[in-house]
């Protein structure tokens, strides 16, 4: 993922969760999020960009700790 703002993704359909990992290291978990934000997400060239306009601040966000394992990735 070429970004300087998000690291990488993951997203989970059956529960609309989509996790971020930061740069910095730190990871969130954006909880409700349709499928179809999480395939914009992957396909923006701008992942920071997408992340501000269309995520950030409209979905429930809860911080993660780094030993929670990730699951399935979101193409980049």
């Amino acid at each position: 993922m070429d970004s300087s703002l998000i690291r990488g993704a993951l997203y989970w359909p059956d529960h609309r969760a989509l996790e971020l990992c930061l740069t910095g290291g730190r990871r969130y978990l954006y909880l409700g999020v349709p499928a179809e934000v999480a395939e914009g997400f992957a396909a923006a060239s701008s992942k920071g960009s997408y992340f501000n306009r269309a995520i950030r601040g409209r979905y429930d966000c809860h911080p993660l700790r780094d030993e929670e394992p990730a699951r399935r990735a979101v193409n980049d």
